[in-house]
């Protein structure tokens, strides 16, 4: 299964908001079930909607509902209107600045912002706070306002937003040649053996579930991805890990954590939301959830971020704290865990 690059062309004098092409793999399989599997946020009833209302197209006309998408279709969905993420929205949401000059901004992320707006989140995003506070920002290749990278919707830490033409190219080659630097600090299930140790594999979308990532480990699908790790504290049933990125992929560190058996704690994607490890007893349950209340998301912070200045060539490096949710979490577990040894 590939995913096209989502843009803002027209067919009919409609806009296109999502494109596929079934994989040769593809088992017949209806058009309101196969994009079920490929939109976040998307309900059935949208989706039967929008096959009625004539804007789900495969192979250049419209289908209902119950069309049987087969290998090598292409199937797309199209609205009179443009795709909303092009259409940006200035608000005025405040930005924790942590450095800022005339070419670049350094801002630190809080958890439950999404970074740029897409399906079922055109609102209250990064570039929304982005567009309202710069007049003007060089888009990215992807026709992104100021974004050098990014990072997941409930993760929070550290980002660097380019200011002009020149910065966006410099950094995003930074990225795109593994010379910036980033660690992030992860709570994860289970009692990690090794000190440290380096997590290699190819990640690609979940073929079962589109809304997750997997690791390949034969290296036949998806990117190079690489992730060092280092414990950093043991709290009994959960370890807080340092991890240093190599390469930046979606969700790198919660599907390569997860895949040496160690999921980020309360990442509910990715299962880490249950009791994964621990005892049966109702109280250590108990314990658990209300751990999970304490840190709604799943635990993980980009805790420091280097990389070289585009115009001065000065080596700089930015720190962000560990947020209150995320420290209350751990200091349940290290009082836990002192109980453990008692």
């Amino acid at each position: 299964m590939e995913t096209e690059a989502f843009g803002p062309s027209q067919e009919d004098d409609l806009f296109e908001h999502h494109k596929f092409v079934a994989s040769k793999g593809q088992e017949p399989l209806r058009v309101d079930k196969f994009l079920m599997n490929f939109i976040e946020n998307a309900t059935r009833n949208k989706i039967q909607q929008a096959a009625k209302d004539g804007h789900i197209w495969v192979n250049g006309a419209t289908v209902k509902q119950n069309y049987k998408v087969k290998a090598g279709d292409v199937v797309k969905v199209l609205f009179e209107h443009p795709p909303y993420e092009y259409l940006l929205t200035p608000e005025a949401i405040p930005l924790d600045i942590v450095y800022e000059d005339d070419h670049l901004m350094v801002v630190n992320k809080p958890a439950g912002m999404v970074v740029h707006p897409g399906h079922g989140n055109y609102s209250g995003t990064l570039v929304n706070a982005l567009v309202y506070h710069f007049e003007s920002l060089p888009n990215n290749s992807s026709g992104r306002p100021g974004l050098v990278h990014r990072i997941d919707k409930d993760t929070s830490g550290l980002l660097v937003i380019a200011k002009t033409e020149e910065a966006m190219t410099h950094l995003a080659n930074q990225f795109f040649e593994k010379t910036s630097k980033r660690e992030y600090i992860a709570l994860v299930w289970g009692n990690i053996e090794e000190d440290e140790g380096t997590i290699e594999g190819h990640l690609a979308r979940n073929p079962k579930n589109r809304l997750q990532m997997m690791v390949f480990p034969d290296g036949d699908q998806g990117k190079e991805a690489v992730t060092h790790f280092k414990v950093l504290e043991r709290l009994g049933y959960v370890t807080l890990v340092s991890c240093k990125l190599e390469t930046g992929r979606t969700h790198q560190i919660r599907v390569h954590m997860k895949y040496i058996g160690h999921t980020l704690f309360n990442d509910e994607r990715y299962g880490g939301d249950k009791v994964l490890k621990g005892t049966t007893f109702t109280k250590y349950k108990q314990f658990v959830e209300n751990t999970f209340k304490v840190l709604p998301r799943q635990a993980l912070h980009a805790k420091t971020l280097g990389f070289v200045h585009p115009v001065t060539g000065k080596e700089l490096n930015f720190d962000s704290p560990i947020p209150e949710d995320m420290v209350a979490a751990i200091e349940k577990w290290r009082g836990y865990s002192q109980h453990l040894k008692a």
